[in-house]
This record gives structure tokens, sequence and C-alpha cells, in this order.
């Protein structure tokens, strides 16, 4: 009898042993296929995000410039392309060197559909302006379109002025009544003609104003006597014969300028660029991050922008994500060590 109980109770815990395996079975294929749908539902949602009502394209700087040029061609591209299914909003913020514009954004945090067109401003206004309270690296990083460049300018009119030692003995000559228009103070353009002032031993008067395409307009009107306005801000005033380029701040001659030297042939191993990129508030979501690089990413690759690329000598590969980030905190330690560096040559 005691065998007998003996067995039952072996094959009783048997029994009970299989049925614990095969829930155990269950329960783990279930749970394994919960995480599998999980992710693909997530990878699902990632891919399928898209803007439900219009995008603001904030532009750091006004009408007319580089980068409002650059923001307005994109957003034709999109529509153009059928890129996007709702509104592109370009909305020019001028004020402060970019400080209105990068609060704008700052207090927007969490909203995916707000986007900015980032000038060399996104790192020195910062650095200057520590009030402001804004760090760069909490901005989203979406992509990098182009690295722009800049060109020395004065009138066709000044024919005495057709290289850049021409161009210093003229400054030079006029001291601080030598006019030098910009986009802002501490603006890229500020930091050149520092440069040119510190280098040169020159006393250029900086002007600033609200954007490139006023900048190239005052030259033209003669009311300022120089600008190191970007290729497409001039464009349209040097092929109607109104203005001439002197010198280019890059490595090697551009295409479109062949003729023209780099301030490097002229004795000064010196070359400067404003990024041209495109940055999402804080706190944007990572379904609305993916969708935003993918679709710049599209944006680059198109033969609209490749061509605007060519045209207005734009230079630099397509950088987004960390690898943007950790560009925009080189940038910002670069012109900080920069600004040092000026403020120390800077004639007395």
């Amino acid at each position: 009898m005691l065998q007998s109980y003996r067995s039952t109770g072996e094959r009783f815990c048997f029994w009970l042993s299989r049925l614990f395996l095969s829930v155990g079975t269950v329960l783990g294929m279930t749970t394994a296929l919960t995480v599998v749908s999980t992710t693909f539902d997530v990878r699902i949602a990632r891919a399928q995000w898209k803007p439900t009502k219009p995008i603001t394209f904030i532009v750091m700087a006004g009408r007319g410039g580089g980068a409002d040029k650059a923001v307005r061609f994109i957003a034709k591209t999109m529509q153009e392309r059928n890129l996007v299914d709702v509104a592109i909003k370009p909305t020019n913020i001028t004020g402060g060197s970019g400080a209105k514009a990068m609060t704008a954004l700052k207090r927007r945090a969490g909203d995916d559909h707000a986007i900015m067109f980032t000038l060399n401003s996104f790192y020195t206004t910062p650095i200057r302006k520590p009030e402001l309270a804004i760090d760069i690296g909490t901005f989203t990083p979406i992509a990098r379109m182009a690295e722009d460049t800049f060109v020395l300018w004065v009138s066709k009119n000044r024919t005495d002025i057709n290289s850049i030692k021409d161009f210093i003995r003229a400054a030079g000559a006029k001291g601080k009544h030598w006019v030098m228009a910009g986009t802002g103070t501490g603006s890229e353009d500020n930091l050149l003609t520092d440069f040119l002032n510190s280098t040169y031993g020159l006393k250029i008067t900086y002007k600033p104003l609200r954007g490139g395409g006023a900048v190239a307009k005052q030259l033209v009107d003669s009311k300022v006597d120089s600008t190191v306005n970007n290729p497409s801000e001039q464009m349209k005033y040097f092929e109607a014969g109104l203005t001439k380029p002197i010198a280019v701040f890059t490595p090697q001659r551009l295409r479109m300028f062949e003729r023209i030297p780099t301030l490097r042939e002229t004795g000064m191993d010196f070359h400067y660029f404003i990024q041209r990129s495109v940055v999402g508030a804080p706190g944007m979501s990572p379904n609305a991050i993916s969708y935003y690089q993918s679709l710049f990413r599209k944006v680059f690759q198109s033969e609209e922008w490749q061509n605007y690329w060519e045209k207005n000598s734009l230079q630099g590969e397509f950088l987004t994500g960390d690898g943007l980030r950790r560009y925009w905190l080189r940038q910002r330690e670069k012109h900080m060590r920069w600004q040092m560096a000026i403020d120390v040559l800077k004639p007395q």
C-alpha cells in the first residue's frame, strides 16, 4: 500500500512538474512575443510619425540673407517633392544677434513642430550673453546641411581696390570712418571685422544690421565701404556688375570666383565658415527626431539641394545626431578661444 501511495505521489509530482513546464514555456513564449511585438510597434511608430500641424521653421536672421534664402529654398523643395504633408512656415526672428530666436525656440521645449536654421551666432551669442542661460547642447541636433563661405566685398566703383593690399591701404587711410556692414553685434561678420582690424592694424567701424540682404544692399547703395557677405547674398549684385570680390575666407579658391585669391594666398593662413544647420527644440520626442533627420537627409541628397549647394559655393558634408552635437561643442570652444585672441590683439 505504501509503495502504491508512493507511486501515485510520484506520478502526481511528475505530471505537476510537466504542467509547470508547459505553463512556463507558454508564459516565456508570450513574454518573448510581447517584447518582439512592443519593439516592432515602437519601430513602426517611429517610422510612421508625421507632423499633424504646420511646422514653424525659425530663421535667426532677417529676410534676404543666406540663412533666409536657404530656408525658403528647402521649404519649397519639400513641398515640390511632396516630402511633407503639412505647411512649412519660415519665420524670421531677428534681434540680439540670434538671442530672440534661440530664446523663442527654448521656450518651445518639447514641441515637435518647431525647428530653427542656425548661423554661428548659435555659438557666439550665448557666449557673449550668459544671462540668456542658453546651453546649445540641449537643443536637438537634426542636420547640418552645409558650411557657407565668406567673401570680402567692395563696390565696383572702387577702382582703386583690386587686392587685399589695396583694401588694407584704403581702409587704413580712412581709419574709423571706413564702415563694414554685418548681420549683428557679435555675429560672424563682426568677428571677421575684428579679425581684419587686429591682424592688419585697421580701425574699421562695424555697422550691425538685421540680415545679409540688408547688408548687401547697403554696399550697393554706397552707405558702407565693405561687407563680408556670403556668395548667395551678393550674387545678384555681383552678376549685375555692382560689387566685386577681393578675397575669400576659404582654404582653396571658390569655383565661382576662380580669379579671386584666398586670404592664405596673400600671406595670412586663415579661413572661416558659417554653419547652415537645422536645430530642433529641446526635449523633442525620439519619434519626431527620427522623422526630421530622415526628412532633411532626403533634402540634402536631392538634386535640387545639390544644385543649390554648388551654385552658392557651399561646402561640408551632412551631419546629424551626436556627430552634429559634437561639432557644435567644438565650434563653441573654438569661438571662445578665437574671441579671446582677438581681444588681446585688438588695437588700443
